[in-house]
């Protein structure tokens, strides 16, 4: 498990936060194609089999410190409404997925290992 300055993680069972988490599935999304909010949330949940929905109070404001530090753009379908913002990731969006898909990659394998190690040592399951 990854540790750093010689503490104890304490948070179980992963050391990813579930913003960081859905910040990384966002610009995932996007670099597949442009997607609004909503259609995030669902695709989300569609992924992950219904087990867990982002919320939209989550999703949104992520969309707009995305946008805001240039890693996502945003356009109006149809601007005179404002109703569906459509949004992009950006090359300097990308060259930020690409960082932070290395620097997760650790924790959600430490995780996996965690959930494992409770499934075999609890249930008697080998996951």
């Amino acid at each position: 498990m990854t540790h750093y300055k010689s503490e104890r993680n304490r948070q179980f069972p992963s050391i990813i936060s579930t913003t960081s988490f859905v910040k990384l599935y966002i610009l995932h999304l996007l670099k597949e194609r442009s997607y609004y909010g909503n259609e995030i949330i669902e695709e989300i949940k569609k992924r992950l089999n219904n087990k867990w929905i982002p919320s939209p109070g989550m999703v949104y404001p992520l969309l707009r410190d995305l946008e805001e530090k240039g890693y996502v753009t945003g356009w109006w379908e149809e601007p005179d409404k404002r109703s569906i913002r459509r949004y992009r990731i950006t090359d300097e969006g990308y060259k930020h997925y690409k960082i932070i898909l290395l620097q997760y990659k650790t924790g959600f394998e430490d995780s996996l290992f965690i959930l494992k190690s409770v499934l075999k040592d609890i249930y008697g399951v080998d996951a």
